[in-house]
């Protein structure tokens, strides 16, 4: 992956998780906003329900004023001006909580008017485990009341949370996501340095082949032009070993060097006008050589009426050579290759064919990756690395060509390249 796409990912990722967090952050509190508020009503409507039912039993008169004072978040004072007793207070208190279905904890206690003192009721539970961590039994009086009882929820909070049981639910699984997309991030992050470091190794390690590389064969030559060794059959027959295999390693560090080139962010197409018939005569005959030695040949149909192309000519040269020399390579006994050109939807139409092994159906959809070679068990006739086909294709690619394979299993392979 590009460099500025690892940082628009990185950057719109941490833009992303921000506005999420904030917009979250914020249902949140708005979430218990609303339960604290709707807390506070159903509140209201029990304690004077609990005001109305004393008031009715014991025949007095509520206050039109002042009735249900909230003196904190979780401490009510109800004005009854009428004396209370403090076993109808708690059955009213437990029946109007239970008709509201508010199965919350609470507290309470009498103001008593003798001793100028707030005498503790009972702690109310509907749960066997009672209250943890709670302060019991301080319920502040009102100087400016006189007859009043209050009510302290000592576990108010704990009822919230548990009224938003499904939002903290739904955070907890958007946090997980979020913390899953900051460690997809990282770990993009370190394979992108590993890749890196990984590409770094393969181009100080080919740059580092190409001396050697270029000692063997210019001591080949040598070899190869020294009287001894030619009037010698088998010190010759080295010495062309010699030659073959170091001009096979250079071409193979060669297609490496131009993948990493490929994939750096600096790769231009030096695009030219180039006369795609010559290229193809020119590539027919240095491959010719090799098709005959195996009693194949090479055949070309160049239909086309407009055949001059703006393309980069080194890497289109490549490219040719590759499909063509993967069609030697894959061919059944005597290579039997076409290429074809000819027009269609005002474009430069290139077909190489060939009646070689061809290519099971499964992997047809891999064989332009990077170093995807079809298995084929322990059979390790054909080398390579697998980076021709995922040359070409990225050769295609940049030059905005449509590429387009058909193969049949044991019938062979076409590879049809569109070009403007």
């Amino acid at each position: 992956m590009k460099d500025y796409l690892i940082r628009r990912v990185v950057v719109l990722g941490a833009l992303a998780i921000i506005g999420i967090i904030g917009v979250q952050s914020y249902w949140v509190m708005k979430t218990w906003d609303l339960r604290e508020q709707d807390f506070h009503r159903s509140v209201n409507i029990v304690l004077r329900k609990v005001a109305e039912d004393l008031s009715e039993l014991n025949g007095s008169v509520l206050p039109m004023r002042n009735l249900i004072t909230r003196v904190s978040s979780n401490y009510y004072v109800v004005n009854m001006e009428d004396l209370i007793d403090a076993a109808q207070l708690e059955f009213f208190l437990y029946k109007a909580f239970e008709e509201l279905a508010m199965n919350i904890d609470f507290e309470y206690a009498i103001f008593d008017c003798s001793s100028n003192e707030m005498v503790y009721g009972n702690y109310c539970s509907y749960t066997t485990n009672g209250v943890n961590g709670a302060e019991l039994g301080k319920l502040p009086k009102l100087e400016e009341l006189n007859y009043y009882f209050g009510v302290k929820f000592p576990t108010r909070s704990s009822y919230l949370v548990g009224q938003m049981q499904r939002t903290f639910v739904f955070t907890v699984i958007l946090l997980l996501s979020i913390l899953f997309f900051i460690y997809s991030i990282f770990v993009i992050l370190r394979q992108k340095r590993l890749s890196e470091m990984q590409k770094e190794f393969i181009n100080n390690m080919t740059h580092e082949f190409k001396t050697p590389i270029s000692t063997i064969r210019v001591s080949s030559d040598v070899f190869l032009g020294n009287e001894m060794i030619q009037k010698n059959p088998r010190l010759f027959k080295y010495a062309s070993i010699i030659k073959e295999q170091n001009l096979r390693l250079n071409n193979q560090v060669e297609k490496v060097l131009q993948i990493a080139k490929l994939e750096s962010d600096s790769f231009q197409l030096k695009k030219e006008p180039v006369d795609m018939h010559a290229l193809i005569a020119q590539i027919l005959r240095s491959n010719e050589l090799g098709a005959n030695q195996l009693g194949g040949q090479l055949k070309s149909v160049l239909n086309a009426s407009s055949w001059i192309i703006e393309a980069d000519k080194f890497h289109t040269t490549n490219i040719l050579h590759n499909l063509i020399d993967n069609a030697i390579k894959y061919s059944k006994g005597a290579p039997e290759i076409k290429i074809e050109t000819f027009d269609k939807d005002n474009r430069f139409q290139l077909v190489v064919e060939d009646k070689g092994i061809g290519i099971d159906k499964e992997f047809q959809n891999k064989i332009f990756d990077k170093f995807f070679r079809v298995p084929t068990g322990n059979i390790h006739n054909v080398k390579g690395f697998g980076l021709g086909l995922f040359y070409t294709r990225k050769i295609c690619e940049l030059h905005g060509w449509k590429l387009n394979l058909e193969s049949e299993k044991n019938e062979g392979t076409q590879i049809k390249i569109s070009m403007k």
